[in-house]
């Protein structure tokens, strides 16, 4: 593994491909991310997170065949890995803990 840290970017990112599953394509994390955060991402941005965390070992991803809609050509899907589960298990436990230790954060 090159890396073990992840940026908030890439975080998103991780985390919308686990929610997509099967789903997750560069195209599909980008909308699922901009209808979460309400903000126009940069596919080019997608794009470098994802091969990011695939040169991480966070992601894998695989080619589909090719498809007439898309013109004849293939699109690439990512999923998430065990090491990748594994460092957003890490990332919200350490975020839950650090809030519960703002005063006021956590009285209410």
């Amino acid at each position: 593994m090159k890396a073990t840290n992840l940026g908030d970017f890439e975080e998103l990112v991780l985390m919308s491909v686990c929610i997509l599953g099967k789903q997750a394509y560069a195209v599909s994390v980008k909308l699922d991310l901009e209808e979460r955060i309400k903000k126009p991402i940069n596919i080019s941005a997608i794009h470098t997170a994802l091969y990011r965390l695939e040169d991480k070992e966070f992601l894998n991803s695989k080619m589909d065949g090719a498809t007439s809609e898309r013109g004849g050509r293939r699109k690439r899907y990512f999923m998430a890995t065990s090491t990748g589960e594994q460092a957003l298990v890490r990332l919200k436990s350490l975020r839950n803990t650090m809030y519960q230790l703002i005063p006021a954060l956590s009285n209410g």
